[in-house]
C-alpha cells in the first residue's frame, strides 16, 4: 500500500498517463462487456441443445475458462454451433488476454513505472529547499577525486548528466546525479544554482566557456571554476565568468619540478592559510645538511616550523633529533617574512648538474620542463610523437621503453627521472624499468588515477602525485569555508575549528601525534595565527587548529572529534 498510493499519484500528475488511463478503463470496460456477451449467449446455445439450466455464475465460469484457455472440459457444447461459439471466443481471449493485456500492462503501468523508477534514480530538477551544494557538470579522473572529498567533509553536490542513460549509470555507481543539459539556463535554475557554493566544471575549453557563460545567465554571485587546457583559454573562460581558471598541467609541472633535488634550494610556498605560508625545500649543499633539526635552530634564529621531511617518497613528522640528510625535502610553516629570511640564509645557486630526464612531452612534461629552467636546470625530454617537440636540442624523439633512446636522453647520467605521461600502466612500467637502470637516481612520476599511487611507490617512485587528487584539492581549497592543501599525495594540511572537549586542554595531554597521527602545525585565534605554540598551553575557545596528517590521520581525527564540531 505504501508503494501503491505514491505511484498512483504519480501516474495522476502526468497527462500522457491520465490519457493513457482513460484508454485502460475503456479497454476494461469493453472486456466487461465482451464477458457479459459471452456469458448470455453461453446460455442460449446450452438451452438450443436442451442441456439442464446453468447458472449466470456458471457461465461467467465457463467464459473465463475458454477466453484464458484454460478450458477444463467439464462444461462443453455438443453441436457445431456451440463449437464454432466455443472457438470464437477461444480466440477473443487470446486477443485479449495474450496480446491486449500484455501490452496494456506494459503501456499502462510497467512502463510509468520504470519511468518513475528511473526519474526517482536520476531527477530532472532539486528540492526548491536544496542549498550550500556544489554543482558538477561532468564526470572525470578529477571530479570523481573531488566527490570522494566532498563526502568526507560532508559537502552536498550534485552531478549533472544531460543523457539519462548516461545518468543512470552513474546513480549506479552512487553519485547523485540530476538530467539536465549543460548548455540551458533552465537546468542551472533547477539545480537551484543560485543557492550553491559553487560550480566546478572540468570538461573540454570549450564546454566550460559554455558552461560558465549559461550560469551566468542564471546567476552572476555563484562561484564559478573551470579548468583549462590551453593557456590561451584562461582570459576566455574568466570573460565567460569564471571566477577561477586552473591550469592543472601547469601546477603539476610546477609541483613536480619542485621535488627534483639540486638545483636551487629556495623555499616554495606550496600553500597558505591567511599569514600562515608552508613551503617546502631541498636542502642539498646547504649548511643544514648533517644536523638535527634541534641543532639547525631553525625556529629561534628565523621563526620557522619544520612541519616534517620527505625522504625517499616517504613523509615522517618533524622531531627535533630528526637528521637532516641530502637527499631530504623539508616541509616548513612560517610567515612570509620567515619564509625570505630562510632564503636569504640556506638559498644556494645552483651547481653544474647533469640534465634531468623527463619522459612524456605532453602539457605536464612540458609544464615540468619551464618549472625547472625558472629554477636554473637544464632537461632532456624524451617523446614518442615527433609533432610534439618543441626544442630539437632539448628532445630526445623515441620509445622510452627502448635502452637506446634513454641511454641517448642521459639515463646513465642524469640524477633525476620525472614520468609525466598520461598512461598509469606506461608510468608504472618506465618506473619499474628506470628503477631497474638506475637504482641510485630520483624517480618522480605522475598518476593520472589516485588508486595508482601506491603501485608506483612499490614501482620505485621516490615522490607520485596525482592529476586528480591535485585537481581536487584545489577546487576544495576554493570552496567557501574550506581549508585543504594538499602538501603531497596522501598528505594534507587542513584547519578545523578547536572541539569543545578540547578547549582548556593542555596539547602536552592530549597528544594529538599518538592519538590521531596528525601534527599541530598552528592556531589560528581573531584572524591571527601563531605557529610558536607552548604544549603547556591550554587551547582556547573559539579558535581554529591547523593540522597535518596523512589521509589516515585525517579520518582518525574526525572520527575522533568530528561528532564535537558543529
Amino acid at each position: 500500500m505504501k508503494f501503491l498510493i505514491p505511484h498512483l499519484y504519480h501516474l495522476l500528475q502526468d497527462r500522457p498517463t491520465r490519457i493513457n488511463l482513460v484508454n485502460l478503463l475503456r479497454f476494461v470496460a469493453m472486456l466487461a462487456g465482451l464477458v457479459t456477451l459471452y456469458s448470455v449467449t453461453f446460455h442460449y446455445i446450452m438451452a438450443y441443445e436442451g442441456h439442464e439450466e446453468h447458472s449466470w455464475l456458471t457461465g461467467f465460469y465457463w467464459t473465463l475458462t475458454v477466453m484464458s484457455t484454460l478450458g477444463f472440459g467439464d462444461i462443453t457444447f455438443d453441436s457445431d454451433l456451440g463449437r464454432a461459439f466455443s472457438s470464437l471466443v477461444l480466440l477473443s481471449g487470446i486477443v485479449f488476454f495474450l496480446v491486449v493485456f500484455p501490452f496494456t500492462f506494459i503501456e499502462f503501468f510497467y512502463a510509468p513505472w520504470m519511468k518513475a523508477q528511473a526519474a526517482a534514480r536520476a531527477p530532472s530538477e532539486l528540492p526548491e529547499h536544496t542549498k550550500d551544494h556544489v554543482i558538477l557538470t561532468s564526470y572525470d579522473d578529477v571530479v570523481n577525486a573531488l566527490v570522494a572529498r566532498l563526502e568526507k567533509y560532508q559537502y552536498t553536490y550534485v552531478l549533472l548528466a544531460p543523457d539519462l542513460s548516461e545518468a543512470l549509470r552513474l546513480h549506479d555507481l552512487g553519485y547523485k546525479v540530476m538530467v539536465g543539459d549543460l548548455d540551458s539556463p533552465d537546468t542551472y535554475r533547477r539545480a537551484r544554482v543560485e543557492q550553491a557554493l559553487l560550480v566546478a566544471t572540468t570538461a573540454n575549453d570549450r564546454l566550460n566557456t559554455n558552461v560558465a557563460f549559461t550560469v551566468r545567465e542564471v546567476s552572476a554571485s555563484t562561484p564559478v571554476i573551470a579548468t583549462a587546457n590551453k593557456s590561451a583559454s584562461v582570459d576566455i573562460l574568466e570573460l565567460a565568468g569564471c571566477n577561477h581558471v586552473l591550469e592543472l598541467a601547469e601546477r603539476m609541472g610546477q609541483a613536480l619540478a619542485r621535488r627534483v633535488m639540486g638545483g636551487d634550494t629556495l623555499a616554495h610556498i606550496i600553500g597558505e592559510f591567511g599569514e600562515l605560508r608552508i613551503a617546502e625545500a631541498t636542502v642539498g649543499q646547504t649548511a643544514l645538511v648533517g644536523k638535527t633539526l634541534r641543532e639547525s635552530r631553525l625556529r629561534e634564529r628565523i621563526g620557522i616550523s619544520v612541519l616534517g621531511v620527505w625522504e625517499r617518497g616517504r613523509f615522517a613528522a618533524a622531531h627535533p633529533e630528526t637528521r637532516i640528510t641530502a637527499g631530504m625535502v623539508i616541509v616548513l610553516a612560517g610567515s612570509e617574512a620567515d619564509i625570505a629570511r630562510y632564503n636569504e640564509l640556506h638559498c644556494k645557486k645552483p651547481a653544474s648538474l647533469a640534465p634531468v630526464l623527463i619522459i612524456g612531452g605532453g602539457r605536464v612534461g612540458r609544464a615540468t620542463a619551464r618549472a625547472l629552467v625558472e629554477r636554473g636546470q637544464d632537461y632532456r625530454i624524451v617523446e614518442l610523437l615527433p609533432e610534439r617537440v618543441r626544442d630539437p636540442e632539448r628532445y630526445v624523439v623515441g620509445d622510452a621503453a627502448e635502452l637506446e633512446v634513454l641511454e641517448q636522453a642521459g639515463i646513465q647520467t642524469t640524477d633525476t627521472v620525472v614520468v609525466t605521461t598520461h598512461d598509469d600502466d606506461t608510468n608504472i612500467y618506465l618506473t619499474i624499468y628506470c628503477r631497474r637502470l638506475r637504482p641510485d637516481i630520483q624517480i618522480i612520476s605522475r598518476s593520472r588515477l589516485e588508486r595508482n599511487v601506491a603501485t608506483l611507490h612499490r614501482a620505485g617512485a621516490d615522490f607520485v602525485l596525482s592529476y586528480a587528487s591535485m585537481g581536487a584539492n584545489i577546487i576544495m581549497n576554493l570552496l567557501h569555508r574550506s581549508n585543504i592543501l594538499m602538501v603531497a599525495e596522501g598528505l594534507d594540511i587542513f584547519k578545523i575549528r578547536i572541539p569543545s572537549s578540547l578547549v582548556g586542554r593542555r596539547l602536552a595531554d592530549i597528544d594529538l601525534p599518538a592519538n590521531t597521527g596528525c601534527t599541530l602545525v598552528a592556531i589560528k585565534q581573531n584572524g591571527r595565527i601563531e605557529t610558536r605554540i607552548d604544549p603547556y598551553t591550554p587551547l582556547p575557545a573559539d579558535a581554529e587548529l591547523v593540522l597535518i596528517g596523512s589521509v589516515e590521520s585525517e579520518d582518525r581525527f574526525l572520527r575522533l572529534y568530528s561528532k564535537q564540531i558543529e
